[in-house]
């Protein structure tokens, strides 16, 4: 039996494994590009098993009670806006939260709590200091990924650029004043696909880009590309993020 632990350096909240990277982590048992459906919050540091359903679904698990799904998808995003590492740094500045605003200032991948070399340190922001009424507001951050995040093979793991792809999603859907949302809201990460087509190095320049897609009621759906300093798509994915309880957000509640 194939087991998982997430080690506490991965969380997002105090007490659970940050979203898009447990969804990588899942993501790698799955032969091709992964959905992952979030069911309860995963929690840290102990043994989750990793098991292949019947229909060939593979689900993560404590005991009897399901963690989270993932199977095979196709996922096509369009349309990726093209953005400038020097642009992306310019968008990190007007990040709409700090140590002192932010709901989860520990998250692996977009704490302000969290030093270099220990959590991702993702801080998407707007890249228009003004929002177009009744338009989405595209958010981006840049990034450098650290030595520790890499493979054998000397590239970031797939676990850590679906981390990557994560956060900026939730930013950006939180932040969509044209679907009827103040940026005061909170969200957890309910499900997330995505398609790696190249990961990049430690120490490469990087772009994450996010952008909202909609909304139907306490559901938030955005998607967002990882791109290199040359604007290629390095990989995209598509989320669906979950309007909760404060409470709810920081394990408190079910």
């Amino acid at each position: 039996m194939v087991s998982l632990v997430i080690d506490r350096r991965f969380r997002g909240p105090p007490n659970s494994g940050n979203g898009g990277y447990v969804c990588g982590c899942l993501a790698r048992h799955v032969a091709g590009d992964a959905e992952v459906t979030l069911r309860a919050p995963p929690p840290l540091e102990r043994p989750l098993d990793v098991l292949t359903a019947s229909d060939g679904t593979i689900e993560l698990r404590e005991n009897d009670k399901l963690l989270a799904t993932a199977h095979v998808t196709g996922i096509d995003v369009l349309d990726v806006p093209k953005v400038s590492y020097e642009a992306a740094e310019e968008a990190v500045r007007r990040t709409p939260y700090d140590e002192q605003t932010h709901d989860l200032p520990a998250c692996f991948v977009c704490g302000p709590a969290r030093v270099h070399g220990d959590g991702l340190r993702i801080f998407a922001g707007p890249l228009q200091a003004g929002a177009v009424p009744g338009k989405p507001v595209v958010f981006a951050a840049s990034w450098i990924p650290h030595g520790s995040l890499s493979r054998d093979d000397g590239y970031v793991a797939p676990e850590f650029v679906w981390a990557a792809l994560d956060c900026p999603t939730g930013y950006c859907s939180v932040g969509a004043r044209h679907l009827g949302l103040n940026g005061n809201e909170t969200a957890l990460l309910g499900r997330m696909a995505a398609r790696i087509e190249r990961r990049p190095r430690p120490g490469d320049r990087c772009v994450v880009t996010a952008w909202p897609t909609g909304r139907e009621g306490r559901k938030l759906f955005a998607e967002s590309a990882l791109l290199s300093s040359e604007q290629d798509v390095l990989a995209v994915a598509r989320t669906t993020w979950l309007l909760v309880d404060r409470q709810v957000q920081l394990g408190a509640t079910t």
